[in-house]
C-alpha cells in the first residue's frame, strides 16, 4: 500500500512538472509570437491539457488508494 502511494506521488510530481514545463514554454512562445508560436502554439496547449488530465487521473487514483489504506 505504501509502495503504491509512493509510486503514485512520484508519478504525480512528474506529471505536474510536465504540465508546468509545457505551460511555460507555451506562454513564452505565445508572448514572443513568430514562426515557432504559429507552428507549435496549439500543439503545446493541447499537450498541456492532456498532461493536466493525466495529472488529475493520477491525483484521483492517489486519493482512492489513500482512502483504502485507512
Amino acid at each position: 500500500m505504501i509502495a503504491a502511494m509512493k509510486t503514485l506521488s512520484i508519478l504525480l510530481a512528474i506529471a505536474l512538472a510536465g504540465v508546468l514545463l509545457v505551460l511555460i514554454i507555451g506562454l513564452i512562445a505565445m508572448a514572443r509570437g513568430g514562426e515557432f508560436n504559429a507552428k507549435y502554439g496549439n500543439k503545446l496547449m493541447r499537450a498541456r491539457v492532456a498532461l493536466q488530465a493525466f495529472a488529475v487521473v493520477l491525483f484521483l487514483l492517489f486519493v482512492f488508494v489513500a482512502s483504502k489504506g485507512s
